[in-house]
Formats: structure tokens, C-alpha cells, sequence
């Protein structure tokens, strides 16, 4: 495997638009990038007809025969343990063997989650990978950390999503000494449940992140805080809460500019500064949601992934490995 290229396994047959929106995805990303090549993984006749749509470099798409899939609706444990010809236990594999870098996948969340685990591996050390998405704030972004993986945390794991969180941050995202905020219901160190209440002194003594306390739930997209940490029952409101939130204003807004003719002009007068600003809501201008704290990338999609979340989760997998998110885990949070 070349060092200059980032290769990217894609779960080609996994999500509700497999293959068409996972082949398109991949295909827009090594036209984009130079130093990505992706190995998609899935039922070869299938990919083929859809790569077949496209002019792409041919060095730079590779296809993985994988003759089965696991549904949404099986037990996890048990089809990846089963169906070892799976599209996505395949591509966990080549990432385990070093014949990828990383995996991209919008099947099923729980399918990945032990995939990742018993596939790919934790870094020794981390008790629980989180999954952290990227949410839009006022000022940019923020990582919410946990939203999925972990729905019954404790303070410890709390402990390591803030490390992790603050890592990813800083070498993926660029933000220099990101702000650590506890999720919570109010301000105060005492506020909130059992957990909240044990894990903010546990915090408050890293000397390796910058926690900046409690913040609320308002405070969010305010930017308060560059990683929002948390166990993934909240972070999950909190994320299909934004989701929720950004369809509504779309909708609302269009129906605004529908009532008459005067205000469709005065559409017509905003319409490029307004779709910018709506756009900020769309979850898949930010790609998926790392599963950090693996022996590899693991990258879950949304289930409903089109061609740009693909492309976009595609490329996020370049700037972990270019990073060497793994060693700057293992150095500052997992091995002691």
C-alpha cells in the first residue's frame, strides 16, 4: 500500500441508496482528491453497472467481490460473526490486514459498532469507541462525542470521549487547543445526574484538554464549546434534534416565499446568501462520524447517505491518516 495515497475501503452494498449513491460518492472523491484510492466492496456485477455511469482514473477505484450484506434488521453480533462475506465485515478486514486505511460505511450502526470492535480492534487502553459527528455551531463546527456507540457510559469513558474529542479536533480539524464542554442542564459544577456529577472533577483534572465546564444545550450552536461531550442516549437527541430543527426551517421558509408573488421576488433577491445559510444544517456536508479509539478508521454514514456525504466521509479519511490520529491516541490517553 503506497504512502501517498490514503485507501479508503467502501462498504459499496451497506445503506438504503447502496450502490448507486455509495459508487457515485466514491467516484466524486478520487476526482477531488489525488491521493485517495477507494476499494469498494460489495456484489461485483452490481458495482460495476454503476461505475459504468462514469469516467473516472481506473488505477484509482479497485472492486472487492463480497457475495453477502447484513440488513439493518439482523442482530449485529450475530450476522457479523455469520455472514464473514459480508460487504462490511470484508472492508473491516482489509483495514485489520493493512490492505486499507480506512472504512467507510452507511449500513447498519450496529453491524459497525461490533464490527469495529472485534474486526478492526481497540487501541489498548480505550474501554469505549465513541462515535463523534461533526454538528454545525455559529462559528464553524463542533464535535459532539458521544452520539451513538455508548448509550449507558460511565464517568471513565466520559473521561477518554473528552481526550479523544479534543484530539480529533485538534489534528483533523485544525482548532488549536479546542474547548471541552460537559454536556449538562446547567452551568453549575453540581448541577445535573449521577454521572455528570462524578465526571466533571475527573475532567477538571486532565491537564491534557482544555475543559471549559458544563455547557448547556442552548449553548451549542452558539459554538460554545469545540467538543461537546457526552454518552450517546443525549448525544443522539441532540443530534437528530439539529436534523430536525434544519428540515423545519427549510420547510417553513419555503412556504413563506410560496404565499405570493412579492415574496417569492424578494426570495429570488436571497436565495444564494439563504441556501449558504441553510446549507450549514445539512449533516452531509460534514461527512460521517468517526468511530475513534480503533486500531483503524472507522467511518459510519447516515443510513440515507446521498453521493455528497459519501464523497465528503470519503475525504475526512485523509487528513486522520496524514494526522496519525492512532500513534497521538496511544501516546496521550491510552497506554499510561
Amino acid at each position: 500500500m503506497s504512502e501517498e495515497l490514503t485507501v479508503v475501503a467502501v462498504d459499496a452494498m451497506g445503506g438504503d441508496n447502496a450502490p448507486g449513491e455509495l459508487v457515485k460518492g466514491a467516484v466524486n472523491a478520487v476526482k477531488d482528491e489525488d491521493n485517495i484510492k477507494v476499494i469498494l466492496v460489495g456484489k461485483e456485477d452490481a458495482i460495476k453497472k454503476e461505475l459504468g455511469k462514469y469516467e473516472y482514473d481506473e488505477n484509482k477505484i479497485e472492486i472487492r467481490n463480497a457475495t453477502e450484506i447484513i440488513a439493518t434488521d439482523e442482530v449485529p453480533t450475530i450476522a457479523v460473526r455469520r455472514k464473514k462475506d459480508s460487504s462490511l465485515v470484508v472492508a473491516m478486514k482489509m483495514v485489520k490486514q493493512g490492505e486499507a486505511d480506512a472504512v467507510v460505511s452507511a449500513g447498519s450502526s450496529g453491524a459497525i459498532l461490533v464490527g469495529g470492535q472485534a474486526i478492526v480492534g481497540r487501541i489498548k487502553g480505550i474501554d469505549r469507541p465513541p462515535l463523534a459527528p461533526l454538528i454545525p455551531t455559529s462559528d464553524g463546527v463542533a464535535l459532539l462525542i458521544d452520539c451513538g456507540a455508548n448509550v449507558d457510559a460511565r464517568s471513565s469513558h466520559l473521561v477518554q470521549f473528552a481526550q479523544l474529542g479534543s484530539i480529533y479536533m485538534e489534528y483533523v480539524m485544525g482548532v488549536k487547543n479546542p474547548r471541552v464542554g460537559l454536556l449538562n442542564i446547567g452551568a453549575e459544577e453540581e448541577k445535573g445526574n449521577s454521572l455528570t456529577k462524578e465526571t466533571y472533577p475527573l475532567l477538571k483534572e486532565l491537564d491534557n484538554i482544555n475543559f471549559i465546564g458544563n455547557i448547556e444545550a442552548r449553548e451549542i450552536p452558539e459554538g460554545a464549546a469545540d467538543v461537546i461531550v457526552c454518552d450517546a442516549f443525549a448525544g443522539n437527541c441532540i443530534l437528530k434534534f439539529y436534523e430536525g430543527v434544519g428540515n423545519m426551517l427549510k420547510a417553513k421558509l419555503t412556504s413563506v416565499y410560496k404565499k405570493s408573488a412579492k415574496n417569492g421576488m424578494g426570495y429570488l433577491m436571497v436565495k444564494k446568501d439563504l441556501n449558504k445559510t441553510l446549507k450549514a444544517f445539512k449533516t452531509d456536508e460534514y461527512g460521517g462520524a468517526p468511530l475513534l479509539g480503533l486500531n483503524g478508521l472507522v467511518v459510519k454514514t447516515h443510513g440515507s447517505a446521498k453521493a455528497v456525504e459519501v464523497c465528503t466521509s470519503i475525504k475526512q479519511c485523509v487528513t486522520f491518516k496524514q494526522q496519525h490520529i492512532k500513534d497521538r491516541v496511544t501516546e496521550h490517553i491510552a497506554v499510561k
